[in-house]
């Protein structure tokens, strides 16, 4: 009998040859873990060096406006594998959460459709998806027993390319697979001070407005740096590895991340660095090389992508787009350019464990925030120590100075924000309560709450006391219960 499982439904990109169905090609999904937007080779940065994700882009397609709906771990890699923007996905929109089964995942459809399936690395998470019912993580079955040692401390033992040539000794002949190599790199913490030694140059670094010209803030880059190489050089070995078995050419590689880079105001927040992520993809022959894009893209786009090339049944929970037919034509609705962003509890930081909600549409010419609860901090409370922001030299340096850089990183903000894109990129001037500027903020307001309730977002809908029911399944040992104790001598 004919099934799902043996049979693809013809596409608008295959067909039939000598009555035999097309190879199925194979899926490589490569993402770092909080690695910003701009910084590689193929979008213009000197100051570290990503040969490999440049080779991506040279024969494939490179794009400039790649967006994630939540700019944290967890939540976005969970849009990742289902196709849903955060606020549809329940309890995975938070950080450090639990990953509900009601949501297929796309490695799933992938290995009912006779893919071979794994990941290597960091697949979902932080947080827990074994209560809920999954037998491995939704990324795929694990692939992580091949070590190595790394350059520098801070760098993951995971030798993740090694591990993906493990996998592949696992095929069956002529059977497609779908791996997803989740690189730690560059998450923190760093090696300090491993970036200089290694020979960077700091003012090679160009900071954003938002930071203060400072050495020590561009060496904390170039630490960083480091760590997007290390990332850069796993992908090579993984491209050197299907050229080696002769699938290079049938083998759709997606090169991304998961959000902006670990620095105060980017990761964890809703401004333009937070979100806006790198993106290339190739497909040898199929699609276009040395193409730029500029449309937008979601980070929920990803899922339909590689079921409509598989040939698999979509999801009927998916609510991305596929990209098949922009990569083919480069035609897309451009009505698709706007993207929603929004967040409700990353870390632990504040009383009673709140979160910081936010909701943001960003079109080519504007981004506009709503700050739900404006008298809150978005970072973390100071004295349990700004917990959404990850420690390091430049945090350090930005909260021993109360001025106008640790302000825009760690200070309350108003409760509307709307930047120019075309000027302000960096979104340093807040045009929001400006008269001229009224009928915008106004319009993409309306345009966001509508989006958003027809999306289903409980809090656009009235619902937003579900967030507080949401379980933190991570370590307690920065929330603000576990500081008062602290704070309070035992009688």
């Amino acid at each position: 009998m004919i099934t799902r499982r043996n049979l693809l439904r013809t596409s608008l990109f295959s067909t039939l040859a000598f009555g035999q169905a097309p190879k199925r090609p194979n899926i490589l999904f490569v993402i770092a873990d909080d690695w910003g937007f701009g910084h590689a080779g193929a979008y213009g940065a000197t100051w570290l060096k990503t040969p490999n994700f440049d080779r991506v882009a040279r024969e494939g397609v490179l794009f400039n406006n790649c967006f994630t709906s939540n700019p944290k771990c967890s939540p976005c890699r969970a849009t990742i594998l289902t196709g849903r923007n955060t606020w549809q996905l329940k309890e995975a929109i938070n950080h450090q959460s639990i990953f509900p089964t009601e949501f297929p995942v796309y490695p799933s459809l992938l290995a009912e459709a006779g893919y071979l399936t794994g990941h290597t690395g960091k697949g979902w998470g932080p947080g827990d998806f074994k209560s809920t019912g999954w037998a491995h993580n939704p990324a795929g079955p694990v692939y992580n027993d091949l070590k190595l040692a790394p350059p520098y401390t801070g760098i993951s033992p995971v030798d993740y390319a090694g591990n993906f040539g493990a996998f592949l000794q696992k095929r069956k002949s002529g059977q497609p697979f779908c791996f997803w190599l989740g690189g730690h790199e560059p998450h923190r913490a760093y090696e300090e001070g491993s970036g200089v030694r290694a020979g960077k140059k700091p003012n090679e670094v160009k900071l954003p407005g938002y930071y203060p010209e400072n050495r020590a803030i561009k060496s904390d880059f170039l630490d960083y740096s480091l760590e997007v190489e290390w990332f850069d050089e796993h992908l090579g070995r993984a491209l050197k590895k299907l050229e080696e078995v002769g699938e290079l050419e049938n083998t759709f590689i997606v090169v991304t991340s998961d959000h902006g880079e670990p620095f105060p105001r980017v990761k964890g927040q809703i401004y333009e660095r937070g979100f806006h992520i790198p993106l290339a993809i190739r497909w040898g022959k199929n699609i276009p090389q040395g193409k730029v894009i500029d449309d937008f893209i979601n980070t929920r786009d990803f899922a339909p992508t590689f079921l409509e090339l598989a040939g698999a049944k979509a999801a009927s929970t998916n609510t991305g787009t596929s990209l098949v037919n922009l990569l083919k034509t480069g035609q897309r609705d451009a009505s698709k350019n706007v993207m929603l962003i929004g967040k409700e509890r990353h870390d632990l930081g504040r009383p009673n464990d709140a979160g910081y909600p936010v909701r943001a549409i960003r079109t080519p010419n504007f981004l506009y925030i709503r700050n739900y609860f404006p008298n809150a901090w978005p970072a973390g409370n100071p004295e349990t120590g700004y917990k959404n922001v990850d420690d390091s030299p430049t945090k350090t340096l930005l909260i021993s100075n109360f001025d106008e850089f640790y302000r825009m990183s760690f200070g309350k903000r108003a409760a509307e924000e709307l930047y120019d894109m075309k000027k302000d990129r960096d979104c340093l001037k807040n045009l929001a309560t400006e008269p001229e500027h009224a009928m915008t903020k106004r319009t993409l307001r309306d345009r966001m709450d509508e989006m958003l309730r027809a999306e289903g977002d409980p809090r656009a809908l009235g619902h937003a006391d579900f967030f507080d029911t949401i379980e933190y399944t991570g370590p307690r040992k920065h929330s603000y219960d576990t500081w008062l104790k602290n704070q309070t001598p035992e009688k």
